[in-house]
Parts: structure tokens; C-alpha cells; sequence
């Protein structure tokens, strides 16, 4: 790989603290909208490189915004910072062993992330600098990606409003643009109220709501067979009523998240699980409140600008990863099976390779593969935005997403040379765009056709409040 390009040495110029920023990150593991710490080394990043820098972006505590640049179009550069629970991890180690504290990690590159989007709109805004040209970049800090939808609040409220286009990326495995397919979600609790009594004495006095709660999981599991095939539902007990079972459960609740390939299906399909929940009150004589947690939207494509994207991919060759960065990767390999391997090279569309441990291929666009459908709250944003993300080789062919191989490769050397590479890859596109007008009214009409019979309606409604404590019952 060269760096034959004006924005591509301004990305390498300022790697290191980029990369630094990253490992802070890795080791202060927050969750969704508790990263204050992962905020505030952000803005302080943002003010350290001379961006105007907007904290508390959409009323949310920990979202931040960096402003560079006057005038002309308004390019976004997103990335995200928040960690999981249960995948906390030593770094560099590969076999399970797990750091002292809460148990949160990195087990989805979110440090790689938040470093590399932040480091592309840093080099956009020296490129402008330096060129004396018209146009702004903006790096939104987004937090709560993993079930907050956070960037769905900072749509429906108005955060991307003057944006005329959006970027972003995520670590993967290999090195791509991304295939713009999500499923739309929501999350519901479903709180069932019901009257305690002695289990043994007077049984006939009670309303069980842990008996509700366990009929609407059947009537939703008996509506599986009669749903969309790709849709998908989840639960979790919340509140199971107690522990003594001689004791009539006068309350349960239960958390549904429910995902459809787009928003009609997923409101239809709302609908269905409201009615069982309904239903299993009727027949326990209990009663539900449904309460709407967070909710995003299915992504929705771009052409021109995932062309625009795969032409800085092609132009600018895979990571250069070395022999030694192969090992350690390989190493990472032999905690997985065949199956999560070929899998992750069946979900790119590529023949499984044996005995490569990372990418050193860039996948052509018009390739399809088999790709395992999740939810993003970038999905809002592209509803509203021409938007185009990018897949940035960082860990091992195989590692399974939410891992502690993913959390344990997060500050790898591979891992630093695979958000640098898609860091160019998107202050790439971002100068592209910066160039060329005609690249943006054709990223804008194409969303405009996208959503001309459909046009977008927020999964969050206006009472719909971000989840601010939903991460509580891990801490």
C-alpha cells in the first residue's frame, strides 16, 4: 500500500494518537449511555485537533459533536464507543481470561470504531485546511449503538438535519463496503401486574403475573411458524417475580426485542406480539403495560456513494499486515471451529481460503454472500442522509462478533493497521464527495427515489425517551 494520496498521508500523519485514543478506550469498557469517560476522551480529542466541539448532542449526556471547516456541503463522520457486558478480556491473549471488574469489553471493536471515524474527520478537516476550500466535516460521538439506538434519537430530534452526507464503518474481518442490509427493531417491556397470595392456602386468590409472562412467550413462540422468515424476536426476564415460590408472583416483566427486514413488516409485527401480551393478561386476569425502550431502522442503500467507496478500497490495496501480525492472528484461529471460519467467508461470498488468518483481499462490491442479518442505529441516519459504510479488517477471519477473541484483538497491531487503512478509506470518500457535486446530488437523488413511496417515519416516537438507565442491571 502507498500512500500516494494527499488525504491518505494526512490520515497517516496522525495516526498515533489515534491509535492511543483507541487503547484508552479498550480500557475504560463502558456501556450504552454510561460512556462518559469514552465521551470525554473524545471531545478532548475534538478540541485537541481544533475542532468546534458540541457536547450533549440531542440532550444525551454522552454524545458528542466536533464542527471544522466553513461553508460548502456538510459531510458526518460517524463512530460509537460504548462496550458489552460478560466480555471483558486481557488483551492479547488467546484463551478466556477475563479482567478484574464489572466484566464489561470491547467484544465489538466500538475502541477501533469511535478512533478511526474520529481520525478520518480529523484528516478531512486538515485536507480542507490545507486546500483552501469551502465545505465542513463533522465526527458525531454516538453512543449506545448496542440496543440504545441512540442515533435514532439524534434523527428524530434533529442532530443530521443540515448533514449532506454520512459515513461510517465497522471492524470486521475482512475489508469491504458495506452491504446495506439491517433489520429494523424495537424493544418493549412488557410489564404484567397481577395479586399476590399464599401458592398452598388460597391458590384461588392469586393472579399470577410470572404465569402472563410465560403464556405471551408461548403465543409469541406458536407465531413464529406465521411470520416473515427473516424476521427475528427476542426475550429476557427482567423481573420474574421473586424467588420464593410458595408465593403467588404479583409481578413479572419481560423485555421483547422484535426485528423485521423493514419498518411496515416490523409494524405489523408489533402489533401481533401487543395483541398476544393482551391476550396472556385476559386469560391470567393480570394486567400490561407495554413500554417502548429504543428502536432503529433498516439500512437503506446508496449506490453512487458505495461506488465512490469501493474505488478508494480498490485504489487503496488491503491493510499491510505482516507475517508477525498473521501469527498472532492465527494463534486467535485455533480457539474457533472449521464452521466459524467458512462462515465468515461464505457471509463475504468469497471461496474459503484455509490457513489465512487475515484479510488480504478487498471484496468487490457486486459480490453477495450470505450475510447474517443484525440491527444498527446507523439504519435512522440513512433514512434521512445519503449514508455508506465501510468493513475494516481488524481481527482474525472467523472471530465471532460480541467475543472475547474480538475484545481480546482490539489492541493488536493488526487491529491499529485496520482502523488506519479505513480511516483512509473514509476520509477518501469524504474528499471525494468534498470535490465533486455531482457525486452529492446523485447520493441525494438516490435517496430520494429509495424513499419516495416510503418515506421515513421514526420506530421512536416523541414521548419515547433514550433509555438513560437501561444498562443498570449489567453494572
Amino acid at each position: 500500500m502507498q500512500n500516494t494520496e494527499e488525504i491518505w498521508r494526512l490520515v497517516e500523519a496522525k495516526r498515533e494518537p489515534f491509535q492511543d485514543l483507541s487503547d484508552r478506550v479498550w480500557g475504560m469498557p463502558e456501556l450504552a449511555y454510561t460512556e462518559q469517560r469514552s465521551c470525554a476522551e473524545h471531545a478532548a480529542m475534538l478540541r485537541e485537533q481544533g475542532f468546534r466541539v458540541t457536547e450533549k448532542v440531542a440532550g444525551i449526556p454522552t454524545a458528542v459533536m466536533g464542527e471544522a471547516g466553513e461553508g460548502g456541503p456538510v459531510i458526518a463522520i460517524l463512530g460509537e464507543y460504548d462496550a458489552l457486558p460478560g466480555l471483558s478480556q486481557e488483551a492479547g491473549v488467546a484463551e478466556p481470561k477475563p479482567l478484574p471488574g464489572p466484566g464489561f469489553g470491547h467484544g465489538c471493536g466500538h475502541n477501533l470504531l469511535g478512533a478511526a471515524a474520529l481520525l478520518a474527520a480529523t484528516a478531512v478537516k486538515d485536507w480542507l485546511a490545507a486546500n483552501n476550500l469551502p465545505g465542513r466535516v463533522r465526527y458525531y460521538g454516538c453512543p449506545a449503538e448496542e440496543g440504545g439506538a441512540a442515533k435514532g434519537f439524534m434523527v428524530r430530534d434533529g442532530a443530521f438535519k443540515d448533514v449532506d452526507i454520512a459515513i461510517s464503518w465497522h471492524p470486521a474481518a475482512f475489508c469491504a463496503v458495506n452491504e446495506p442490509i439491517s433489520l429494523a427493531n424495537t424493544r418493549i417491556d412488557f410489564s404484567f401486574t397481577g395479586r399476590a397470595s399464599h401458592a398452598a392456602a388460597a391458590p384461588h386468590l392469586g393472579r399470577s403475573a410470572l404465569d402472563a409472562v410465560e403464556l405471551m412467550n408461548v403465543g409469541v413462540n406458536y407465531m413464529r411458524e406465521h411470520m416473515p422468515s427473516d424476521a427475528r424476536i427476542h426475550y429476557a426476564y427482567l423481573d420474574a417475580g421473586g424467588v420464593a415460590p410458595n408465593v403467588v408472583q404479583p409481578t413479572a416483566k419481560v423485555r421483547y426485542l422484535i426485528r423485521a427486514r423493514d419498518l411496515v413488516e416490523l409494524r405489523a409485527l408489533i402489533a401481533r406480539v401487543r395483541k398476544i401480551a393482551e391476550g396472556a393478561a385476559l386469560m391470567t386476569e393480570t394486567k400490561v403495560e407495554a413500554k417502548v425502550v429504543s428502536g432503529v431502522s433498516n439500512l437503506l442503500g446508496n449506490t453512487p456513494l458505495e461506488r465512490a467507496m469501493q474505488n478508494n478500497l480498490d485504489r487503496l490495496g488491503p491493510p499491510p499486515f505482516d507475517d508477525l501480525d498473521r501469527a498472532r492472528a492465527a494463534e486467535f484461529q485455533a480457539t474457533l471451529s472449521d464452521e466459524d471460519i467458512a462462515s465468515a467467508w461464505r457471509k463475504m461470498g468469497l471461496p474459503v481460503r484455509k490457513g489465512v488468518s487475515l484479510c488480504d483481499v478487498i471484496v468487490p462490491l457486486e459480490l453477495k454472500g450470505a450475510p447474517m442479518v443484525g440491527s444498527t442505529d446507523v439504519g435512522d441516519v440513512s433514512w434521512v442522509v445519503p449514508t455508506v459504510q465501510a468493513r475494516g479488517a481488524t481481527y482474525a477471519i472467523g472471530t465471532p462478533g460480541h467475543s472475547w477473541q474480538l475484545t481480546a484483538q482490539g489492541k493488536l497491531p493488526a487491529a491499529h493497521k485496520g482502523m488506519v487503512h479505513v480511516a483512509k478509506v473514509m476520509a477518501g470518500t469524504a474528499v471525494d464527495c468534498l470535490l465533486d457535486p455531482g457525486l452529492v446530488e446523485a447520493a441525494k437523488a438516490d435517496l430520494a427515489e429509495r424513499t419516495r413511496d416510503n418515506p421515513y417515519e421514526p420506530v421512536l416516537s416523541p414521548e419515547v425517551q433514550p433509555p438513560f438507565d437501561m444498562s443498570k442491571t449489567a453494572a
